[in-house]
Parts: structure tokens; sequence; C-alpha cells
């Protein structure tokens, strides 16, 4: 046991000094990182909101939104298919989650039902979907067909429409170039944002309370839009406000939609080369290149509505037709506002509006107090643990001081490596890793002790030490590792920070404890080649 293959403490030494070189720029002023060579490792561990400051936003997802346009877009969908078949009806409404129409004709009520079952498609919408309907069709008399939403398809559509919320979030707040943001889901519609670094949450709040749902439409200017601002629209148009300075008139808009922004793959804010003005391109795949190419072509000479979340941002005339699927966007833009819509165009429109239900901005003043309060705590704990191995265990005592001051900085080399957070319950979560790191050493030094009083030699109760002490470490270090498993998993926020860093810190000490102890046990023994053992 206390013969330890050549490449062994190879492996132990690259580890450790790769961990050092890691770990190093956590320790050093910025000014000095900028200055070391390239091939040397710079990154450092990111701060956490509570230790760095930001913003933190409790975001709420407005399914009830997400609910009523899908009943209108069936109740659109029966229209149009009443209508093809030429059967008469009335009473076309959604409300409370259901689609009601009446049938004129009863003699026509089972081909109305007809339409109503083929677009009612099973949960899933896949060709081998099986289980419930979307929508639950029953016939309440007087020739009334009734379409409610399931509570497995409105099950799905809640699950599917948070998920896809927080990842066109997280691509919004990732397009604004900040660092190491939390984006996690909280209950069954809410989603939390922390942005550390990021002072004021004003922007942010812009960002994510745009749904950012773009289409291209016509503009109808045939229509009256002093009538229709009394309340009289055309049939097919929408009355739209236009986005601008004070007291510009809306828009009469068709409410066809001939080509949606889901068809875009890039966007970017840029500076038009004649006037000056700051503007945003845009990029179209390979099908909306063709429908907008097609409906350019087919209307020049008329006005083209960009329309963003119900409002027009801009309606220019077509002059020729654009074939090349891709087109610019001219407004009131300043750089900012053009860099936000790139952003939003970017990241795709969310499914569902978010509402902010709280907001906290944490400054750095407070930050940086944890940071010290952090970094007193951890160097009181190293110091108190030290000091007690010492007066403990003596020489042997220092070996393990030794190898836990290593571990901290293999703790410190992971976390930097994979990009962790460290966050204020993470740093709890070092000091913790402090106490538990040499509890493998007070193991295995307790064992040599009891061999020693049993009367073996000095290099047989140091083999026997490292060798029986090793069952109950990794028992010890296991039943830790499920703790911290277990907090990762059901925890969210600062709790899991704290399992990370417990966790990585359980598998550091387990390799210094029991690794580069013994080496240095090894070589003070080679080295002073004692008579007898004092522990």
């Amino acid at each position: 046991m206390l013969q330890v293959p050549v490449w062994v403490r190879v492996l132990v030494a690259v580890i450790l000094i790769g961990g050092i070189m890691i770990a190093l720029p956590n320790a050093l002023p910025e000014n000095v990182i900028q200055r070391m060579p390239n091939w040397l490792p710079k990154d450092t561990v990111s701060l956490g909101l509570d230790l760095q400051g930001g913003s933190y936003l409790l975001l709420e997802v407005q399914l009830d939104q997400v609910e009523k346009d899908k009943l209108d877009s069936v109740m659109a969908d029966i229209r149009v298919g009443l209508r093809k078949a030429k059967i008469g009806f009335s009473d076309l409404s959604a409300r409370n989650g259901q689609v009601s129409v009446r049938v004129r004709d009863p003699a026509q009520f089972d081909q109305a039902r007809k339409i109503l079952d083929g677009l009612n498609p099973q949960v899933g919408g896949g060709v081998l979907s099986v289980g419930s309907r979307e929508y639950e069709i029953t016939t309440p008399g007087q020739n009334r067909l009734v379409m409610g939403i399931t509570d497995a398809y409105r099950n799905q559509t809640r699950t599917q429409t948070v998920g896809q919320s927080i990842e066109v979030v997280r691509r919004r707040i990732d397009e604004m170039g900040t660092r190491e943001p939390t984006i996690e889901r909280q209950g069954d519609q809410r989603i939390l944002v922390q942005v550390p670094g990021l002072a004021n949450p004003d922007r942010l709040k812009e960002l994510l309370g745009k749904t950012a749902k773009m289409t291209f439409q016509l503009v109808d200017e045939t229509g009256d839009v002093a009538q229709a601002q009394r309340g009289i629209v055309p049939i097919g148009d929408e009355l739209l406000p236009q986005e601008g300075p004070e007291g510009m008139p809306p828009l009469l808009i068709q409410k066809r939609v001939m080509v949606s922004g889901d068809r875009l793959t890039n966007a970017a804010a840029t500076f038009n080369q004649q006037t000056g003005e700051a503007v945003v391109t845009f990029r179209f795949d390979s099908v909306g290149a063709r429908q907008f190419g097609n409906v350019t072509k087919a209307n020049v000479g008329r006005r083209f509505a960009i329309v963003l979340d119900n409002k027009v941002i801009s309606a220019p005339v077509i002059r020729e037709p654009i074939l090349g699927g891709s087109g610019e966007i001219s407004g009131n833009f300043n750089a900012q506002s053009a860099n936000d819509l790139a952003v939003l165009l970017r990241a795709g429109a969310l499914p569902a509006p978010l509402k902010v239900l709280e907001e906290r901005t944490v400054g750095a003043e407070l930050g940086a107090d944890s940071v010290k309060a952090g970094r007193y705590s951890a160097f009181a704990g190293l110091i108190l643990v030290a000091l007690f191995m010492i007066a403990r265990y003596g020489m042997f005592g220092l070996f393990a001081d030794v190898a836990l001051s290593l571990n901290i900085v293999l703790l410190m080399a992971v976390l930097t490596m994979f990009g962790a957070t460290l966050t204020l319950p993470g740093i709890a979560g070092i000091v913790l890793t402090m106490g538990m790191a040499v509890d493998a050493n007070v193991l295995i030094y307790e064992r040599i002790r009891e061999e020693q009083r049993n009367g073996r030699s000095m290099l047989a109760s140091i083999d026997t030490g490292f060798r029986f002490a090793m069952a109950t470490i990794i028992d010890a270090n296991m039943t830790h590792i499920i703790a911290a498993l277990i907090l990762f998993q059901l925890g969210s926020g600062p709790v899991r920070g704290f399992a990370v860093t417990l966790g990585v810190g359980i598998i550091t000490s387990f390799f210094t404890a029991v690794m580069v102890t013994r080496l240095i046990v090894i070589g003070w023994l080679h080295v002073r080649k004692p008579k007898r053992l004092t522990i």
C-alpha cells in the first residue's frame, strides 16, 4: 500500500498542477489576469446575483391568452369549413373554454358534425398518437354543436407553452450578452430570471415583456379609416395603431397574414447607407423567401405593413418585387431600439405574454458585502480546521491541512472549468466541505493509532490505516454525494448552488485525503526515516 506506482504519482502531480493553474485567476486582480500569456487559463468563477448584484424578475406566463388564441383559431376554421360546405350556421362564439355553433338546417347537422370531427385531432398530433382528442364535441340540443378543450390537451398546451417561453427568454437574454443568467421554471406557469451584473432591469423587462409576434400584412388602401375609428371596420380588416410620434393615425390592415415572422432566419441592426438612419435588416428561410417574393411581385405599388405585437412598426410601399428573401425594416429607430428589435426577432416570438409579478435589484454594494462575509467565513473555517488538526495529530495534522488547502484549490478549479455560478449558499457549501474534507484523514489517523495500540510496527500501522479505512471513507462519501444529488434534483436556485459545491467538494476531498495525503506521508517517511511514529 505504501508503494505507489510512478504513473500514479505523475498523474496526481499533473492533476494538482493543472488545478492550481486553472484556479489561480480567481485569486488575481483583473489587470494581472489581462497581462497573463494567452496560453494560460484566464477564466474565473462567475458570481451569482447575491454576490455580484444584478436583476431578479419573477414572470408569469399568461396561459389564458394562449387558450383564447386556440379557441379563436378553431372558431375561424369552423367558419371556413362550414361556409365551404355551404352549411348555414349562426351564433358562432367562443367563451369559457368552448366554441359553440348552431346549425340552421337540421338535415345538415350530421355533415356539420363530421366537419368539426375533422378539426379535432388526437392530443400530440402525430400519426401514431393515441388517447384523448384535443376537444370534446357535445350536442346540447337545438341543433347546437359545442367543442370544449379537454383536460389532456390543456395540460399539454400549458407544459409546451411554459417550456417554449423559457427557451425564448433564454435566447433573448443570451442575445443581450449577459453572463451566466439563471432561468428556471417555478410552479406551473412562472419563470424565475436572475441576471447577475445587470443593475437596471428596465431594458430586460422591455425585451421580455414583448411577445415579438411579427407578421407581414397588406394595408387596405380602399377602407375608410375615419369610419373604422367609429367602429365600422370592413370585414376582413383590423384597425391597428402605428409605431412612431404621437398623433400618427392608425391603419386599416388586412387580417390575412401574407408572411409569418417565424419564417425569419436572421435579423441585425445596422444603418441605412443613404439616409444614415438606424434600420433592421432581416432574412427569410426558403419558404418565407418564396412567399415574400410572390406577395411583393403581385402587389407592386401597395403598402406592405410590418406588424409587431398588433402594432404597425413600418408600412413601406412596395416599389419592386423583392425576390432575394431579405429586406429592411425602417422606422423611428435609434441604435438601441433597432438592436432590441433585432434581438427579439432573432430569439423568436413568445407563445404567450409574460407578466412581471416580482422585481428586485440587488446592488453591487450588497454583493460586495456578501463576498467579503463569505471570504471571511471561508478563511475562518479553514484556519480553525487547520489548527484543530495540528493540535490533534501533530505533523500528520499538518499533512491533512496541506491536503485540505489543495482540496479547496481543486474545488475552485472544477467550478471554474465547468462555468458554475458561485452563490452565497455555494460559499456555505465550500465552508461545510472544509470540515468534511478532513473526515477521511481523521478515519485514517485513528485507524493508524488503533493499529499501533495493538502492537503493530510503524510501517504496518500506516499501511493498515490507509487500506482498511478506505471502505468507511467510501461509504461516508457516497451518502454525502447521494444527499447532494437529491438536493440538486429537487431543489432550485440557491439550494442547487449549495448542492453543486457540496458534491464537487466531496469528490475532490476524497482525492486529496486519500491520494495526496498518502503521497505526502510516503515522501515524509522516505526523507525523515523516523524510528517511531507519533500521531
